[in-house]
């Protein structure tokens, strides 16, 4: 979401700690599917068995106790009126959970059953699909960006591999300010890619491709449009065809719209003119896009979430790919093809006004981690204390101490 940082992922964001994803792949070995192709039942099988988000015991009374302990610690310090936290640990048991309310006006209850904006999580959704057409040889990593979109400032020196691993240099559109007065002015409305990527295309680029790492939405959306190009469909279909679809994920879409079905928390943000908190629901994701405009559920995160570390959409050598983390200058955050290491958690995190997002795999424990909250007003008013991160890492000093996300 709009921010005019530069310096780092925040809006849409991204933090955490780096651990060696290659190593980490290598703890459970897996047969992928050939790409385009649906996870074999085998594959949704192994899935299931890791991490039943409906089928496994719980945890001992004792950890319990203690997690939801620090769940409700965390929502009272850092003002989340509401939760959904699902942990799955294989040997251990699960946790599943609604805090809170999803309406602050009338009291209502959370529900684990919610939908819910996912934020940037729709990155690793976007990626997948580029990756599999980097699998059927219809384009290659290392393209230039100019050979399928025209216009792009340096375009013939910024790789497609660049845009994925956020190592373009591009401006990112959210940073100007002409397009956060845009869009906060009229927070329902519609932004075509190419008036996004006008935003930032009128600052220079900030350092030559594949120098630096800098987090950037205008890399996502001009993956989108190549994927677009290539497959002569709306993003959105595209992916609900070959993402979603192969996935077996019932309860996710992408929308770039003010779409957000029942049944729904409301979402609570202070990106606003004013400053004021103010009530998102309705809010459209078109300002989103490739980046940030999908909508799903707990059940489908849960499985999405071992999916994506597993590549089962993938072939090995292009999960390879993207599961080779870059250093990203902020310490211990490692940052691959869409899809980042936090401390060993591999996955994503997300956030759009009135809500935030976490999606995490953890191989050495076999473990997944989802949290879902109706709010993305920051803690004491710091961007940096992004308060679906902050219940992240209460959960994690509880269920896996060794690896907190941050």
């Amino acid at each position: 979401m709009p921010v005019k940082q530069v310096q780092g992922p925040r809006r849409t964001r991204l933090r955490g700690l780096l651990a060696a994803a290659c190593a980490a792949a290598a703890l459970v070995p897996f047969a992928t599917a050939p790409a385009g192709a649906s996870a074999s039942a085998g594959a949704v099988a192994v899935r299931s068995a890791a991490a039943d988000p409906g089928g496994a015991d719980g945890l001992s009374p004792a950890l319990e106790t203690r997690l939801d302990r620090a769940i409700r610690t965390a929502m009272r310090t850092y003002g989340i009126p509401g939760a959904v936290v699902g942990a799955w640990l294989p040997g251990h048991g699960r946790f599943v959970r609604a805090f809170g309310v999803a309406d602050e006006k009338t009291g209502e209850p959370m529900r684990t059953d919610v939908n819910t904006r996912i934020g940037s999580v729709t990155k690793t959704f976007t990626v997948t699909a580029l990756l599999e057409l980097v699998d059927q040889g219809r384009v290659h990593l290392d393209d230039p960006i100019s050979k399928y979109v025209a216009g792009v400032p340096e375009g013939h020196r910024i790789t497609l591999r660049d845009l994925a691993d956020m190592r373009s240099g591009l401006y990112p559109y959210t940073a100007d300010n002409g397009f956060e007065r845009d869009f906060l002015a009229h927070p329902t409305r519609s932004f075509t890619p190419q008036q996004l990527l006008s935003y930032g295309y009128r600052h220079p680029n900030l350092f030559p491709p594949g120098s630096q790492y800098l987090y950037s939405n205008s890399n996502t959306v001009l993956l989108g449009l190549v994927i677009e190009k290539l497959t002569h469909t709306s993003l959105s279909d595209d992916v609900g065809r070959r993402v979603i679809a192969p996935s077996d994920l019932d309860h996710s879409v992408m929308t770039p719209t003010t779409y957000l079905p029942r049944p729904r928390p409301h979402g609570y943000t202070a990106q606003t003119l004013n400053g004021t908190v103010a009530d998102a629901t309705g809010w459209s994701t078109s300002w989103g896009w490739a980046d940030a405009d999908m909508v799903s559920d707990l059940k489908d995160l849960h499985d999405w979430a071992y999916d994506l570390y597993r590549g089962t959409l993938l072939s090995r050598h292009t999960q390879a790919q993207r599961l080779r983390f870059i250093p990203t200058g902020q310490p211990g955050l490692g940052y691959g093809l869409g899809v980042a290491d936090f401390n060993g958690w591999i996955g994503h995190n997300g956030e759009v006004p009135g809500y935030e997002t976490v999606d995490v795999y953890l191989p050495s424990e076999r473990a997944t981690l989802v949290v879902m909250v109706n709010t993305d007003v920051p803690y004491q008013g710091n961007v940096a204390n992004a308060p679906g991160d902050l219940l992240a890492t209460a959960v994690t000093s509880v269920i896996t101490p060794k690896n907190v996300f941050p």
